[in-house]
């Protein structure tokens, strides 16, 4: 029987709910085809998650907190908003390609619940980085690099799906789903969400800084590619969260130049 497809709010709808803790569950239901189509406004779900920390951030500052700790606090507020969904594919992702030599082997770490040491160091320096590059920018660019790079590198990562196949087999999938490439309306909806922060708030002499995720993006899809022959949902999440990170540094690196 054909799957029967899914619309295109149920789409928008599976996206929050897949990505963050919303409990839209309660009110309305989706079919399971609309998961599969959850990527497609990854994006678009990087408007909430960035704009929840770039508010939490402002009240930070507004009241005088120090740097550090509001970028802290903007951090955790997605890791909870999120339910740490893209940082547990960040742990699997460093156990499965730090400890595994096989693909058997990587895909088999990756799917074990436990944390392994690579995976708590990834979080360490994950936050290590990220909070001390966000904290040394001047306040109004810490706000930008928050509001921009989350749907941003949304949008890099998603391009995981349109570029790999998946890994491993629909059953092994810990969302029992194989996320499906986008096609060609869905990806300038993806690129238009991802981009338009970019474009209304990045100033220009700040542009560069988009290269960086890029680059980061072309060399994990690289080592994806040779070690496992795919990608799986770790991956993605993985992915994001260090495009994430190399566009933090790099807006830190493109600050220090611009005020040399």
């Amino acid at each position: 029987m054909k799957e029967k497809q899914a619309k295109p709010y149920q789409r928008i709808l599976a996206a929050f709910m897949l990505l963050t803790r919303l409990p839209l569950w309660r009110l309305v239901s989706v079919p399971d085809a609309a998961f599969k189509r959850a990527t497609d406004y990854w994006s678009l779900v990087g408007w909430l998650t960035g704009g929840l920390m770039v508010l939490i951030c402002h009240l930070g500052l507004l009241i005088d907190l120090p740097v550090t700790m509001v970028v802290s606090l903007a951090l955790l507020s997605r890791v909870l908003f999120t339910g740490a969904f893209h940082e547990d594919g960040l742990g699997d992702f460093f156990d499965g390609f730090g400890a595994g030599r096989t693909k058997e082997r990587i895909l088999a770490i990756m799917k074990d619940s436990h944390t392994g040491t690579y995976g708590i160091l990834s979080f360490i320096f994950y936050f290590m980085i990220g909070v001390y590059s966000l904290s040394s920018l001047p306040p109004i660019l810490t706000l930008v690099a928050l509001g921009v790079g989350d749907p941003l590198c949304k949008l890099v990562a998603s391009q995981l799906i349109n570029t790999l196949p998946y890994a491993r087999s629909e059953d092994e999938s810990k969302v029992q789903a194989i996320y499906s490439p986008m096609g060609v309306l869905a990806f300038w909806v993806s690129f238009s969400a991802g981009a338009l922060p970019l474009l209304l708030f990045l100033p220009l002499p700040y542009w560069p800084a988009v290269l960086i995720p890029i680059l980061a993006f072309l060399l994990l899809r690289g080592l994806m590619k040779r070690k496992i022959g795919g990608y799986t949902g770790d991956c993605c999440g993985a992915t994001f969260l260090l495009c994430e990170l190399s566009f933090w540094v790099g807006m830190l690196i493109m600050n220090r130049i611009i005020e040399l």
